[in-house]
């Protein structure tokens, strides 16, 4: 862990967990209204760090939903919330099998949306007293560390991420999306390698064993641990992350222990595109 620094207008405390991703914050109290400067330096870090922790952070539900209005409009998936606060969804090994939607592959969230979230907040509900961690990875550097050949091979092509069983399961219906498998974040500039590996990816123009070909060769490089932060839950624990600057991982090595994470995602207007400099 780096040493610990202070932002001197807002007493906030960063301590930088990898040279690149995550950050744990200290000296706030997610329980409280957030005053603009303490919301405006959070989101600086986020887009600096991908993801912040925050620990001993005993907050419920409402206070849960208040900091995650902080930074934009709140969208409420699918595939189900809570019955008391539609908008928290309840993240469990059973929904995953009940959606088809396997959360321990590499992932980003509602990528099969034209205009996926902007990030979420991940509050510990239920953890296992050891294991369950979750992985995030930030995706300029997977794709600053991946070989020639493969940079170039996925530079122009565009990937459907295929949600289509789990919404025909919940009564919705959207239509199929196709993004870029290399997007630009819309705020930091930086080229982000994204694919969601949970929703049976395909590459737009290849056929289904080049496809699978090169999924496969990109997966391995993707789960190189150069690339993420691995954080260990606790009661009162809370991430958050930034959906556009990479992709998680949650680690099911806890056998049947209920595991049960509450989970609020923030809106985007965002497309998923690439912009190329002249």
């Amino acid at each position: 862990m780096a040493t610990t620094t202070l932002d001197t207008t807002t007493n906030l405390t960063v301590d930088q967990l990898t040279p690149v991703i995550g950050a744990e914050i200290g000296g706030v109290d997610l329980g409280q209204p957030l005053d603009r400067g303490t919301r405006d330096e959070l989101y600086a870090l986020l887009l600096q760090h991908k993801v912040l922790f925050f620990r001993d952070q005993h907050i419920s539900r409402d206070q849960q939903l208040a900091f995650a209005a902080k930074f934009g409009e709140l969208y409420a998936h699918p595939t189900g919330g809570l019955q008391t606060h539609r908008i928290i969804q309840p993240i469990a090994a059973e929904d995953a099998k009940k959606y088809e939607y396997r959360g321990n592959h590499w992932h980003t969230d509602t990528s099969w949306r034209l205009n996926p979230v902007l990030g979420a907040v991940l509050r510990a509900e239920t953890i296992p007293p050891v294991g369950g961690d979750t992985i995030w990875a930030n995706g300029g550097a997977i794709l600053r560390g991946l070989p020639a050949d493969l940079r170039a091979a996925i530079d122009n092509l565009y990937v459907v991420h295929d949600f289509q069983d789990a919404l025909n399961r919940a009564g919705e219906i959207y239509p199929l999306v196709a993004h870029p498998a290399v997007r630009t974040h819309p705020e930091t500039g930086e080229d982000i390698f994204w694919i969601n590996f949970s929703l049976k990816p395909r590459f737009v123009d290849l056929d289904k064993a080049e496809s699978d070909a090169l999924l496969a060769r990109l997966y391995d490089e993707v789960k190189k641990p150069e690339h993420s932060v691995r954080f260990r839950w606790r009661e009162g624990s809370v991430a958050f992350w930034d959906n556009r600057a990479g992709l998680h991982y949650a680690v099911k090595d806890y056998g049947d222990f209920p595991r049960v994470m509450h989970r609020v995602l923030i809106a985007s207007d965002d497309v998923p595109h690439r912009v190329r400099n002249a």
